[in-house]
Order: C-alpha cells, then structure tokens, then sequence
C-alpha cells in the first residue's frame, strides 16, 4: 500500500538524521587508528550484507497474472511470490542498508572537507566540484540502468547490485590514504572548537541565507499527479523526465565546475534563482495548453529537467563554502551539521509543499474532470515563494575571502546566534526523527492509504 511504500522510504532514510552522530564519533573515536577508513568500510559493509541476507533469504522474483476488474474487462497485476521477504524483514534490511550507507556518506564528506582545505588559495573548490561531478555522473548512469534493469529482469538483479557494489568498494576504502594513529583532540576541545565556530558570524550568517532559501522552495506538491491525470503520462514516460532530470543535474554541476567557479556566489544564486522562477511560471502555460507546437510531454521534460539543471549550479557553492567553515580536526562532525541544517530546510519546505494543497482543489478527481484553477493558483504561489529566496541573497558573501571578512565585522562572534544555529540544527534533527518514527509506528497519518 501507499502507507507501507511510505514506511519503507522512511526507514531507508531515518539513519540519514544521525549524520552528526556518525561524524562526531568519527571524529573522536578512531577505530584501528582510522577516523574515516574503518568506518567506511564498516558501513559499506554493512550495507553489503544487509542486501546480501535479502537475496539469500527470499524470493525476490515477480509475475504477472490477468484478472477480471469490476466493469468485467481483463487487466494485468503483478504478483509476489509465496517466499516474497515480510515487511518486517524488509523493513530491517532497507534500516540496516540506510545505516551503512550514510555512515558511508559521512566518511566520504568529511574525507573531501580535509582534502578540500589542503587546497592552494587559486585551485580552491576544484577538489570538491570533481568530487561531487563524478558523484552525479553515477546518478546520472544509474537511473536509466536501474530502470531498465528492474523492467527487464525484476528486482533480484537490482538488489543483487546493491550487495556486490558495496563489496567492489572495500578494496579501494582499504588502499585509501590516510594517517593511522593521527593526533586527535579530546572530546572537550572538539566541542568547545566547534561551538566557537558556530558562534562566528562567518557561519551563522552565510547558513542563515541557506537555511531562509531552502525553506522557501516549496515544490508544488500537486505537479506529478497533474502529469498522470491531466496529461495521461505513463510511468514510462515520467521515468524519462526523471532520467533527464539526473543528466541536467549532472551537467548544472559540470556548468559551475568549468565557467561559473569563479563567479560571486551571490551572482550565482541571482540568476539561477530568476530563471527557475522563469522555468516554473512556464508550467502555467503547459497547464493551459500552450506548448508552442511541442507535445506535452516533451514540453514537461524540458521544464522540468532544465529545473534540476538549475539545481546542479546552486549545489557547489554552498557545499565549498561548507568546506572552508569546518575546525580542523573536526571535520565530520561540523560538515555533517552544516550539511544537516541544509536538508532540513528542504525537508522543511516538502512539508510547506503538503500543506498547501489544501488552499485550492487540485485533488485527483478535480484534475480528471479539468478543473484547472486551483493548478494554476498553486503553481503560481510556489513559483512565488521560490523566487522570494532572492530577497535574502544580501546574507550570502561574495567569495570566500569576503566569507572571513565577517569575522571581523560587528557582531563577529556571537553566542546568541551560535545558540539559535545549534537550536534549529537539533530541532531540525528532531524534527526528520519524529516524522520518520510517525512513518513507522503509524502508516498513513499523514493522509497515505
């Protein structure tokens, strides 16, 4: 059921809320004399086994069977078998891949956060962007495989991958460099380093900017069941906008990496910003009907992946300004903070998105029978909201020297706005905790059949 799908994304998903925990035990705890390699290969590993013990334990095959609906004509639905894995069981493993995986992440943020700041002042960013390129080249490669692979051999082969990849990894994380029994500060200073870093004006001010424009992009919760009900799409075709969408992602991040590292961060986020305002209002026109001699469908995909392009540029910046605010030493925990306070926004702006589709009917039944206002009203408004992020692009530094300068500008150092920073960082965490729990222990509160 939709209520089940929902329990499953949010088990899958919940480690990812202890980010912090990850990295600040990395930080303070090293395993062999490793911060960072032992725990990736623990949770590469685990991961690994997790899919492992899936496919050993259950039947993982599909079929199709015909059956009578109610009008009395044939339809296909697919049928799990007898030995298919219980929700229980499932649930454990997707937990226990999601664990490994985001211990994984962590590991590999904070290992590019201490490369990145070896950097010299004129290649400053380069580690990260060919970094986070070949990251979104793998997304862009796996959304099309994996569909494909899943269409045509079901999902044994797929989660067949998800267990041997992880293996295929492990040689490389053992060879990978890194200084065993390295100088580690104690627990204490490690606090205190990172509190008197969150109280620097060079940080709660440029993640303020962050956390305020990531909270006001709210999607329009709406748009996918308009492509199905109004449009007709399939779910072949709306798996082609998704693929697009992973291979504009890639290239926005290729488009910064090549001709826009050197802009003003504040110029980058302009212009993105007024033109995913400008891609977003081009929705209305598709709802109307005007495409410009376009079918709809090609129409929607070049909307909607020239949207994650626009994404791909405004991901790099903010994750090189992440870099160079992290206390040395304290890598894992402080990146994985600031990366926190970023998806929490986005996670945030999800629920404002859910919100607002009670305002006007754009229910399922008011989009078959073209009842298209309230569409349109909607769309209007969350292009609004998005575009109204700019108004604080004033909070954002220029560059990375000017990102330094606020130090010494008033209120350089702050133990209120260190206190507001770490209060909405942990209320943030316990927010995507309870939201995950409430997925778990009660399927469907929020509206899932």
């Amino acid at each position: 059921t939709e209520a089940q799908q929902t329990t499953l994304s949010s088990i899958r998903s919940l480690p990812a809320s202890f980010k912090l925990v990850f990295g600040f035990t990395s930080d303070n705890f090293p395993i062999w004399g490793y911060r960072r390699k032992s725990y990736m290969l623990i949770g590469w590993g685990m991961a690994a086994f997790s899919m492992s013990a899936l496919i050993m334990t259950s039947d993982l095959t599909l079929s199709e069977e015909e059956y009578e609906k109610d009008d009395g004509t044939i339809a296909t639905r697919t049928v799990a078998p007898i030995n298919a894995p219980s929700i229980p069981f499932l649930s454990l493993t997707l937990l226990l891949f999601g664990t490994g995986f985001w211990m994984a992440d962590v590991m590999g943020d904070s290992v590019v956060a201490e490369k990145a700041k070896l950097e010299p002042a004129n290649a400053r960013g380069s580690t990260q962007s060919s970094c986070y390129s070949y990251r979104f080249f793998g997304l862009m490669v796996a959304a099309p495989f994996s569909t494909a692979l899943y269409s045509w051999l079901g999902p044994y082969y797929v989660i067949a991958l998800l267990a041997a990849l992880p293996l295929s990894i492990l040689p490389l994380v053992y060879m990978m460099g890194e200084v065993q029994y390295g100088e580690v500060a104690s627990t204490r200073e490690q606090c205190n380093e990172i509190w008197n870093t969150v109280c620097s004006r060079a940080v709660w001010q440029p993640l303020a900017f962050v956390y305020l424009y990531n909270v006001l992009q709210v999607g329009n919760s709406a748009w996918r069941e308009f492509l199905k009900t109004s449009l007709g799409f399939t779910g072949a075709q709306l798996n082609l906008i998704y693929i697009a969408a992973c291979v504009l992602l890639y290239l926005g991040v290729l488009c910064y990496k090549y001709y826009l590292i050197d802009w003003s961060w504040r110029m980058v986020y302009v212009v993105t910003t007024l033109l995913n305002g400008f891609f977003s209002i081009l929705q209305v026109l598709l709802i109307v009907g005007i495409t410009f001699g376009l079918s709809p469908f090609l129409f929607a995909l070049g909307d909607d992946a020239f949207a994650e392009f626009i994404q791909g540029i405004q991901f790099l910046p903010t994750t090189i300004m992440m870099v160079h605010l992290c206390p040395e030493g304290s890598e894992g925990a402080s990146y994985a903070m600031f990366t926190t306070v970023n998806n929490s926004a986005l996670n945030l702006s999800v629920a404002f998105s859910t919100l607002l589709l009670g305002i006007w009917d754009v229910s399922k039944e008011a989009l078959a029978n073209d009842e298209l206002q309230g569409m349109i009203n909607l769309t209007v408004l969350t292009t609004c909201l998005q575009v109204s992020g700019i108004l604080f692009v004033g909070l954002l530094p220029r560059t990375k020297e000017e990102l330094f300068q606020l130090q010494d500008k008033a209120h350089g150092t702050s133990k209120i706005g260190g206190t507001i920073f770490l209060a909405i960082t942990f209320l943030s965490i316990l927010y995507s905790i309870v939201v995950g729990v409430l997925n778990i222990v009660a399927p469907g509160w929020s509206g899932e059949s």
